[in-house]
């Protein structure tokens, strides 16, 4: 699933302007691994993308506990990666899930004269429309800003069925795979239609994963 230069990052004063690698069209994105040297670091979903002239970090998290922590992860990621590729790197953490309501959610790792700063997205907090109009963003829809979370979905869903059927059966599985993390099942299986589900190939994938495991 694709995050597009579209999606922008919300800023302090501080910050300043964003990249303009980040800020306009790109005509060349390279997907880099996502496990570097040393030691792996695991995150719920990890990519990088190497843009004109910068490396563009994003981590899918739904939750913020983690060892090492996450400040500490993304001080570690841009390290390793500005160790292989010499170019500025922009790090951007896409929280998925609201934490507990007491959570100070980092946006900076200090230690010291050690300062690293990156990126945080809370998805909750976010203007829906955006995704709703952008089928690269569509599957992150349902976990953004909403009073009405049944509506949101229902309108979610009328946007799959308007995608061509290429996209629509693998962007119909993303969605349904992150509704997960928010909606009830059976509300889920009411609104999608539960064959196109099947027929996605992440779908399957997911289901030999599983039964990958549970002979181990």
């Amino acid at each position: 699933m694709g995050i597009r230069n579209t999606l922008r990052v919300r800023q302090s004063p501080a910050e300043g302007n964003p990249p303009e690698a980040l800020d306009s069209p790109q005509t060349s994105v390279k997907v880099l691994k996502t496990e570097l040297s040393i030691e792996q670091i695991r995150a719920d979903y990890v990519t990088f993308l190497q843009l004109q002239g910068r490396i563009l970090h994003l981590e899918f998290q739904t939750k913020l506990e983690s060892t090492p922590p996450l400040s500490l992860r993304m001080l570690d990621y841009w390290v390793r990666l500005y160790r292989l590729y010499r170019l500025p790197i922009t790090q951007v953490v896409v929280l998925l899930l609201p934490p507990a309501s007491e959570t100070v959610i980092e946006t900076v790792f200090c230690v010291e004269t050690t300062r690293h700063e990156y990126r945080v997205i809370s998805l909750w907090e976010e203007n829906p429309e955006l995704f709703l109009n952008d089928p690269a963003l569509l599957a992150l829809a349902p976990l953004t800003a909403t009073t009405q979370p049944q509506a949101l979905l229902q309108q979610v869903v009328g946007k799959v069925n308007q995608l061509e059927p290429r996209q629509r059966t693998e962007i119909s599985a993303y969605t349904q795979i992150l509704a997960g993390l928010k909606y009830n099942q059976d509300l889920i299986r009411q609104l999608f239609r539960e064959g196109m589900m099947r027929e996605s190939v992440i779908y399957q994938q997911i289901l030999r994963e599983g039964e990958q495991r549970g002979r181990e």
